[in-house]
């Protein structure tokens, strides 16, 4: 017998989990876990194959019971309530179309099952809420992949459910369609104003349409935030590493000059301000120095003397460069390390900048970031993970 749902929590919250976890047998797929989803916000939940991230959704859904920890949605549990009877709806990546039914009736046939009889108004609104009014008598298979996904999106959404759970939608999409379906995704919640928990693999994805982005590793959250928020001031180098890429140069502390820490990694200084740091900077310990690519910028060493004094400098040789069109990546090696990676705009190009040049690496202190060596032992160069499924 379902046991009956309450009420209690904080307005404004569409999902709340409290020490949720999941355990298959021996193994932790999902490490207890408190996580809140503000009403009416685009909510992702990003990481690698098997980091639980689509085990967490499944238990928003009630499709996976949860080991411990409760479910409440709006205030209210319903971490024993079935999936049927939570006000929920859930797109997958196959979206599950009924491939006998035309757009028009795949998109009532919610409406339909509730026993609604008057289903035209809405099911014309919501066909032109996803801009697919002229093609409702197609069926599935004479739809493109895109034209597909958003027959799944409306046929969820029609029914109003208080969140829309999106399990990798865009999967299946070639690279310019997934990205033109980013930003219609993100039209689609903004207009509908329905909190949307979208899970992917896909770092740029989550970037483009969230609001909040919840980075899992191994069955926990490793850091929570704006994509702005994680992107510049990374917590681990995990976060670091799977949002983008980051050189991290390990350096040690020698001092402080006001608000800035002093470090040298090697024969080279380096300042970072204490505020981009996420740990506790003590004279003699070790920090990791970590920078983006693209906050770098490259100068010959024949120009080294035009490089302001204030900003860091690395001294190092071109390794490797490669002409992606917007702009020629570079690996550089350098007494801070080998293969540090940095990516220039292709606006006006030094010609002098090719493989076997002389350079220096040089960047403005305040966009660096500061993780504690000794918690962050992956730490590297270059790194960039994405994750499959």
């Amino acid at each position: 017998m379902t046991a009956p749902a309450t009420t209690s929590g904080t307005p404004g919250t569409a999902v709340r989990l409290t020490g949720i976890s999941k355990t298959f047998g021996g193994f932790t797929a999902v490490h207890p876990l408190d996580l809140s989803v503000p009403a009416g916000s685009f909510f992702a939940l990003l990481g690698a194959s098997g980091c639980g991230k689509t085990t967490t959704l499944r238990m928003i859904a009630g499709l996976e019971e949860p080991t411990t920890g409760t479910v409440e949605l709006a205030g209210r549990d319903v971490t024993a309530l079935p999936p049927h009877k939570r006000p929920v709806n859930t797109v997958f990546q196959s979206y599950a179309l009924f491939p006998h039914l035309d757009v028009y009736e795949n998109v009532a046939f919610g409406l339909r099952r509730r026993g609604v009889t008057s289903v035209k108004k809405q099911v014309g609104e919501m066909l032109d809420l996803v801009q697919l009014g002229d093609l409702a008598r197609r069926r599935p298979q004479q739809l493109s992949g895109g034209q597909q996904q958003r027959v799944a999106v409306a046929r969820a959404l029609i029914n109003h459910p208080d969140v829309l759970l999106l399990d990798e939608p865009l999967g299946a999409l070639d690279l310019k369609l997934r990205r033109q379906m980013q930003l219609e995704l993100k039209r689609i919640q903004t207009e509908v104003g329905i909190t949307f928990i979208h899970v992917t693999h896909d770092q740029e994805e989550a970037m483009t349409m969230a609001d909040t982005v919840a980075v899992m590793n191994a069955g926990r959250v490793e850091q929570l935030g704006a994509p702005a928020d994680l992107y510049e001031t990374p917590r681990t180098t995990f976060v670091a590493n799977f949002l983008g890429t980051s050189n991290l140069i390990t350096a040690d502390v020698v001092g402080t000059a006001g608000d800035a820490v002093l470090l040298r990694a090697g024969d080279t200084k380096l300042t970072l301000p204490a505020t981009r740091c996420t740990a506790i900077a003590r004279t003699g310990e070790k920090l990791l120095v970590g920078i983006r690519p693209e906050k770098i910028t490259l100068t010959h060493a024949d120009d080294a003397g035009t490089v302001p004094g204030d900003r860091n400098r690395v001294t190092g040789r071109i390794a490797q460069s490669s002409f992606t069109g917007v702009s020629t990546q570079y690996l550089v090696d350098s007494a801070v390390g080998a293969g540090l990676s940095v990516y220039e705009q292709n606006v006006e190009r030094d010609a002098r900048l090719v493989p076997g040049a002389d350079v220096v690496l040089h960047w403005n202190p305040g966009h660096s970031f500061g993780l504690d060596a000794a918690q962050n032992v992956e730490a590297g160069t270059d790194v960039e993970a994405e994750g499959a499924g």
